[in-house]
């Protein structure tokens, strides 16, 4: 069955509160969707996010990012009043998120709700505590020691807290238990909504597809947690951290100091960890993209301390074996494999082992140097196509920048006239949608046809990522036939 869907982050919903949530704006997004004749919905990793505002790092691979509770829903529900919203400096500007007034405001309202919600007597969230303790109690006690040390690094704790010794552990259930449940119920909130969203999208048709990474941050309560999971040292450091090597992009490679898995213990606990992590998201996604598919053939481990990824060496991952135990465990868990880059002949014999599709990116496609796997004529069914990524220019962005050779070559190859080149994004829709990928998923960007002041990431860079928003009146009946349109034109 030939299917399409729209990449679009929660975080750039339009909303009331500075950054996109699950508000009324999601659930009018869903219906958009069904009008635009869709059937799914990709939206990027919905952990708790630490300093750099990068989805990819979040404090808790189990956690939802508290950002994306609806405040108006607690008003609803008598948790908030509207003054009390409205008291709060969230930024006025309604393209990009301002992260920094969301900090400071997020966790005072989200804790006036708290006090005023008397949760701690409600018999549904302390069911949700119980069900979820085995990684609750961690990431709530996490959250707050990590408080008490002024946001430090739990690397950075006094050596009780470092670790976990259990009488300290002790001392602060029961001196910080209030502290303890405002994290908890930011978790409940958070559950209850997305849930309730999600349940919307499938009883409208729309799958929902989440985005895992491979690997944790080193500043979150799973590497606090569970340290044997992971190459430390008897003081609880990575004796190597996760990048990639020097390329054409990168002459010095990419450094992103991820702690890499101890593989032999995750064998040896029958991947327990990760049955556990995968079983978390298939209840929170129908579909799961699982970033960096390579590292689980050979990863790049760098040396801690290194300043670059240039002195880095491939090490051999789990291989087979965790799919193994993940697909007897997890029956017809829908997976896609993100497999860019430079592909060795293991990685391709391991996404052909696990039947998993893997991704095609069309902006990879024109490179004028060379022959291209990208382009559509080399496409297999069991794949899934996209004009871009999140880690992407939008189209309109990246055909501006690129050279001549590459313009001619996509020109020539799609067949556009110079005085059609305005509308470069609308024929590398047609060229994914009518490719014979068995799913086409087509950034919201695109369809509106914006440049690179709506491109949501540019890897190896701080500052400026993350921040796009959906205006509130930008998708309309207009778009949404003309995407319905093209959608059926090509039997999706």
């Amino acid at each position: 069955m030939r299917e399409a869907g729209v990449l679009m982050p929660i975080a750039s919903l339009p909303s009331k509160y500075g950054i996109g949530a699950f508000s009324k704006s999601a659930y009018d997004f869903v219906d958009w969707l069904v009008e635009a004749g869709q059937r799914y919905w990709q939206v990027l990793p919905l952990g708790p996010t630490g300093y750099g505002d990068s989805p990819y790092q979040s404090f808790s691979t189990f956690a939802g990012n508290p950002y994306f509770i609806d405040l108006e829903e607690l008003i609803r529900l008598g948790y908030l009043s509207y003054d009390q919203c409205e008291g709060y400096d969230f930024g006025d500007n309604p393209r990009y998120i301002d992260y920094e007034k969301i900090y400071n405001a997020r966790y005072h309202v989200l804790k006036t709700a708290y006090y005023q919600s008397h949760i701690l007597d409600d018999e549904d969230f302390r069911l949700f505590v119980d069900k979820q303790k085995e990684w609750l109690q961690d990431y709530a006690l996490y959250m707050v020691i990590k408080d008490l040390n002024d946001g430090k690094a739990w690397n950075q704790w006094e050596r009780p807290l470092k670790e976990r010794q259990s009488e300290t552990m002790a001392s602060i259930r029961e001196h910080y238990s209030e502290e303890i449940g405002f994290y908890e119920f930011q978790q409940y909130l958070f559950h209850q909504q997305w849930m309730k969203l999600k349940n919307y999208a499938n009883e409208k048709g729309i799958q929902i597809i989440g985005d895992i990474p491979i690997y944790v941050a080193f500043d979150s309560s799973d590497a606090w947690a569970s340290p044997e999971l992971f190459e430390f040292s008897e003081k609880l450091m990575p004796y190597c951290v996760a990048g990639c090597p020097p390329d054409s992009f990168s002459s010095t490679g990419q450094l992103w100091g991820n702690p890499l898995y101890d593989w032999k213990e995750h064998k040896r606990t029958h991947y327990t960890w990760w049955l556990k992590r995968l079983n978390h998201c298939f209840k929170w996604y129908d579909m799961v993209r699982i970033d960096h598919f390579r590292g689980f053939d050979e990863f790049y481990s760098i040396p801690n301390g290194d300043q670059t990824a240039e002195n880095g060496s491939w090490k051999k991952g789990p291989g087979y074996d965790i799919f193994k135990q993940i697909n007897e465990s997890l029956v017809n868990a829908k997976v896609i494999a993100e497999d860019l880059g430079y592909l060795t002949e293991t990685v391709v014999e391991l996404l052909r082992q696990t039947g998993y599709p893997g991704m095609k990116v069309l902006q990879f496609a024109f490179d004028s140097r060379e022959a291209s796997d990208y382009l559509p004529h080399n496409y297999t069914q069991n794949c899934v196509v996209y004009t871009g990524t999140h880690d992407n220019d939008t189209v309109k962005g990246w055909y501006r920048a690129i050279c001549p050779e590459d313009k001619a070559l996509c020109n020539d190859y799609l067949n556009i006239q110079p005085e059609d080149e305005e509308n470069i994004h609308w024929h590398m829709i047609r060229a994914a949608l009518s490719s014979v990928a068995k799913l086409a998923v087509i950034p919201i960007q695109d369809y509106l046809g914006l440049g690179s002041e709506a491109r949501i990431n540019t890897p190896s860079t701080l500052g400026n990522n993350w921040h796009w928003r959906l205006y509130s009146n930008e998708l309309d009946s207009n778009l949404a036939q003309r995407v319905e349109h093209m959608t059926k034109l090509y039997g999706r």
